[in-house]
């Protein structure tokens, strides 16, 4: 259950980001669920890999450069999204910052982020 809250919570952190950056746009509420599931398999999966990687470059910046990587694998999700585009490095960056505090309060809104 709490899996299903998060990806909702990561869709309409989506589309919220949509709205407010003139440079990511989203085609459709599918398309948001979509790309909110191939971010979370991206982030997962390759995102993973990329931040054990990057450890010494990571710590060297004080954790700055994980913002980088973080907009790198939400380009990534909208090149492989068909719907789903950003545009823009500093749009991209931003939109990225603005779907991770948007995901994490609309989680905690929603009760996805609870423990139990």
């Amino acid at each position: 259950m709490k899996l299903l809250l998060r990806w909702v919570a990561s869709a309409l952190a989506l589309l919220l980001v949509a709205y407010l950056l003139t440079g990511i746009e989203i085609a459709s509420w599918q398309t948001a669920f979509i790309a909110a599931l191939v971010l979370g398999l991206v982030n997962a999966t390759i995102g993973t890999v990329v931040k054990f990687i990057t450890t010494p470059i990571r710590w060297l910046t004080l954790g700055l450069f994980s913002l980088v990587i973080n907009a790198v694998l939400f380009a990534l999700t909208a090149y492989l999204v068909d719907g789903f585009d950003a545009q823009g490095a500093v749009t991209i960056l931003l939109g990225s910052l603005l779907y991770g505090l948007a995901a994490a309060v609309i989680g905690a809104v929603i009760g996805a982020n609870k423990k139990k």
